[in-house]
C-alpha cells in the first residue's frame, strides 16, 4: 500500500527542506508543507504524512478535513505505524509511534 522510498523521503528529508525553505520552526504552515511537497518533488500521494508530522496538531483535523475529506486520519496513522514497524525505520516519523 505504502511506498519504502517515498515514507522514507519524508522521515529523512522533509524536515531538512521544511527549515531551509522557512528557517527552524516548531510547526509549519499547511501552505509551506505544501509547497515544499511539491516543489521539492515529494510523492503527493503521502501528503497528509507531512501534515501530521510538521503541522501543528490543532489544525491537523481541520485541514485533513477540508483536503483529503474521506480520509480518517486514526487509520492513516496506524497504517503508517504498522509499515514503518514492519520495514523497521522511522527516522523524523517517531512523532506517528504517540
Amino acid at each position: 500500500m505504502f511506498k519504502h522510498s517515498a515514507i522514507k523521503k519524508y522521515g529523512n528529508k522533509l524536515l531538512p527542506q521544511l527549515q531551509k525553505r522557512y528557517g527552524e520552526q516548531l510547526f509549519y504552515t499547511s501552505s509551506q508543507i505544501r509547497a515544499t511537497v511539491y516543489q521539492c518533488n515529494f510523492n503527493s500521494k503521502y501528503l497528509p504524512l507531512g501534515y501530521i508530522l510538521f503541522l501543528e496538531p490543532t489544525m491537523l483535523a481541520q485541514i485533513i478535513q477540508s483536503e483529503f475529506p474521506s480520509l480518517c486520519i486514526v487509520r492513516y496513522k496506524k497504517e503508517m505505524r504498522d509499515y514503518l514497524d514492519e520495514h523497521k525505520y522511522h527516522g523524523y516519523l517517531q512523532s506517528l509511534t504517540v
